[in-house]
């Protein structure tokens, strides 16, 4: 064999041996990009108000047709109904609860208690009132006026 046929062949195993030897690394496939971001979903709308809440309360010895104290007192004589009047505002239904007490040396003694389930569309008024056709004993009284649980006026008032 002559030395041309020996350098092609060398070549050729040399080539061949390359091609068998370490391969190289394919190509890592590129990062796939994130999915852009979802769409942040629109705000949801400004809740509307729910359920009842609590407005003015007020102690007097007569009211009204719209349940409203029309003649407004601390200081009630002995013949006197007491009528407290409850403003609200809000939808929904709801407690409300009215404690009458009499206060004397020291003493507490209760006098009514009074509850009503409520379901106003808007505005509404509501009262409570006690009364004692042989008249009340002279002295300190209170009444207590809840929404749900929670306590949301106390008026303090004389009989004299």
């Amino acid at each position: 064999m002559n030395r041309k046929h020996l350098y092609v062949i060398l070549t050729a195993a040399a080539v061949a041996l390359a091609a068998c030897g370490k391969k190289e690394e394919a190509p890592k496939p590129a990062a796939v990009p994130a999915p852009p971001p979802a769409a942040a979903p629109a705000p949801a709308p400004a809740p509307v108000p729910a359920g009842v809440t609590a407005g003015a309360v007020s102690l007097g010895s007569a009211i009204g047709a719209d349940k409203k104290v029309t003649t407004a007192t601390d200081s009630f004589a002995k013949g006197d109904t007491f009528y407290v009047s409850v403003d609200t505002t809000g939808t929904g239904t709801a407690e409300l609860k009215a404690k009458w007490t009499y206060q004397k040396d020291g003493q507490v003694a209760p006098v009514k208690e009074d509850t009503q389930t409520i379901t106003p569309t808007g505005p509404a008024t509501s009262e409570f009132h006690v009364d004692k056709p042989d008249g009340w004993p002279a002295g300190d009284y209170q009444v207590e006026v809840f929404l749900g649980d929670k306590l949301i006026a106390t008026k303090k008032f004389t009989v004299k």
